[in-house]
């Protein structure tokens, strides 16, 4: 019997279902990057006050998110950037390990370039709704494994996310970790992770509709925790902010394509992403290597 496939976006390789939903790869300077489809939907953004290690600037609230959004499954990988910048920045150095030492204006120019190397890709950074909302994956807790228990150490981050207590003071290769619900891998832990907006002090308590954060501000938003990081920091409303111009090594980032619709099904065909990616390996920009982003896996 034939399998189910669908139309693929443009800038993509490969695409397909699998026990976290819709998948997409393309790739670039032999550096393949798996994308999810995160359906738009309704969440409680922020942090209730009975919620262990919450800081004050978590006040909770309803966020509609009325557009879907493709998300990169992991954290922008040292082998991305350096085929996309050329050079590689971070401190920590491993192919696959996420990019650190990169500053919001930075990943700026990243976009702009890998932009234009892949037609129709239009790269930007989720916003800090999206971010969370995805963090989430339908989960109402601080993690999306549950709730912790030691605002120091805590066991529910154990299996999902590399922080202080697990990391050796390091950051780990993409992906090792299990992902959450809708399949993205670290989403807490091993980086933080830059997000579009400008910093908000206060969220407010009031219901929002595709929010994008305010109009000015001289900082961003960084969401996650990363490596260094107790418990408390590493949950999936915890918020902290740095200026644009700043470099850290524990900062990182990922990607979104926004307002991509995951295409019409099919009948009668399949998609192989294994055949796929030998087709475009020949074609591609920017040539091929053996660095991989993400784990993109056959249908």
């Amino acid at each position: 019997m034939a399998k189910e496939s669908l139309t693929q976006p443009n800038w993509a390789n490969a695409i397909g279902r699998d026990e976290y939903g819709l998948w997409a790869t393309f790739r670039y300077g032999g550096v393949r990057q798996r994308m999810r489809y995160i359906e738009p939907g309704k969440f409680m953004m922020g942090s209730p006050e009975s919620e262990m290690g919450r800081w004050d600037d978590e006040k909770q609230h309803q966020v509609t998110l009325t557009r879907g959004y493709w998300l990169f499954d992991t954290a922008v990988t040292q082998g991305l950037w350096q085929a996309v910048m050329d050079k590689n920045p971070s401190r920590f150095k491993g192919d696959n390990n996420p990019v650190e030492q990169v500053s919001w204006d930075k990943c700026g120019e990243f976009i702009k370039k890998l932009n234009r190397k892949v037609p129709g890709l239009n790269l930007q950074l989720p916003t800090e709704a999206q971010w969370e909302y995805a963090c989430r994956a339908g989960t109402k807790t601080a993690t999306y494994a549950g709730d912790l228990e030691n605002e120091t150490k805590s066991s529910v981050l154990t299996d999902i996310a590399w922080y202080s207590a697990n990391s050796g003071s390091k950051t780990h290769p993409v992906g090792r970790k299990k992902p959450n619900p809708w399949g993205l891998h670290d989403m807490l832990g091993n980086v933080y992770e830059w997000c579009a907006d400008r910093w908000l002090e206060d969220l407010g308590g009031k219901a929002e509709i595709y929010p994008t954060g305010p109009k000015k501000g001289a900082r961003r938003v960084i969401r996650g925790g990363g490596w260094i990081n107790f418990a408390r920091d590493v949950r999936a409303d915890c918020r902290l902010s740095f200026p644009p111009g700043d470099r850290n090594y524990g900062i990182g980032f990922r990607c979104r394509v926004q307002d991509r619709e995951p295409g019409q099904q099919k009948k009668n065909s399949t998609v192989n992403e294994a055949s796929a990616e030998r087709r475009s390996r020949k074609a591609e920009p920017g040539g091929d290597s053996a660095a991989t982003s993400g784990m993109a896996q056959e249908v």
